[in-house]
């Protein structure tokens, strides 16, 4: 009799009740790896803790990520999806990604960690490749008049120097180790996708697709947004539990302990810098 008191007194509070299921909600966001001393993106330190409390939550059926990145760090995005796969593996969760704008490059990466991926039919999806982008002041140093001075111990410390001019054996270092994450990058989404991926051969050249094209392709699973595809799934009672690493707005933003001229001007460089990294994908 008390026990069934109880379970009716459950039913009435929020969330309460065995019909209404709470599925964790982890929003992953921006360019992954450290953008400078005062400016962070998205890194295996801050997504940790709120992965480590979604896949925590014992009676929560599945959960859900969030993806919206144009990429970074292959390191940084490597160990995310890590983490993700081992949570996932502990806690024998399902994991069930949604894109927003944009997983490319690192943050298709990260996506690859998701038991299913959901897309926006005009969500960017692929660039599975590696880039390496700088500049060359070889002219510019010398029509100023600038004498240029570097002392080393080892040498190729000073390799892609960009105010010397190129050397042929230092671009085909680079190259090489290109191509060795490349091919771990390869390997990750053959070993998660393998059995729904196209035959295409453009697959892995660092193209990219709109959502409805990546399903097609086998890049992602289906087409959807995240309280649909919950509700589908769980019931219309289903509640979703948004869990987030990041800071307060004046933490964030502003940068308490630090000067407010020099945490505006890196929250500027950093804005900007995402901005190019989006801009590649029309975002």
């Amino acid at each position: 009799m008390i026990q069934t008191l109880t379970d009716t007194i459950k039913r009435f509070l929020p969330g309460g009740g065995k019909d209404s299921p709470t599925v964790p909600v982890v929003r992953l966001s921006g360019v992954i790896g450290k953008a400078g001393r005062l400016q962070s993106g998205l890194t295996m330190q801050g997504a940790a803790g709120p992965l480590g409390k979604a896949f925590g939550m014992k009676k929560a059926p599945a959960v859900a990520i969030l993806i919206d990145s144009p990429g970074g760090s292959p390191v940084q995005s490597h160990l995310i999806f890590k983490r993700i796969r081992a949570l996932a593996e502990e806690k024998e969760k399902t994991v069930l990604v949604f894109v927003e704008d944009v997983a490319a490059s690192g943050g298709y990466m990260i996506a690859c960690a998701g038991d299913e991926i959901i897309v926006d039919p005009s969500s960017i999806v692929g660039s599975i490749g590696v880039v390496s982008a700088g500049f060359g002041f070889v002219e510019a140093i010398n029509k100023l008049g600038i004498e240029r001075r570097v002392y080393t111990a080892g040498e190729n410390k000073s390799v892609l120097d960009p105010f010397k001019p190129e050397k042929a054996e230092d671009i085909e270092r680079l190259k090489a180790l290109q191509e060795e994450v490349h091919e771990m990058f390869v390997d990750l989404v053959k070993s998660r996708r393998g059995d729904v991926l196209a035959d295409d051969p453009e697959l892995f050249t660092g193209l990219f697709w709109s959502g409805k094209r990546a399903v097609s392709l086998g890049l992602a699973d289906s087409i959807g947004d995240l309280r649909a595809v919950l509700q589908e799934r769980y019931g219309k009672k289903v509640r979703m539990k948004v869990l987030s690493g990041e800071k307060s707005f004046l933490g964030r933003k502003l940068g308490f302990g630090t000067g407010l001229a020099e945490r505006f001007t890196a929250m500027i460089v950093g804005e900007m810098d995402e901005r190019a990294m989006r801009a590649r994908y029309g975002r």
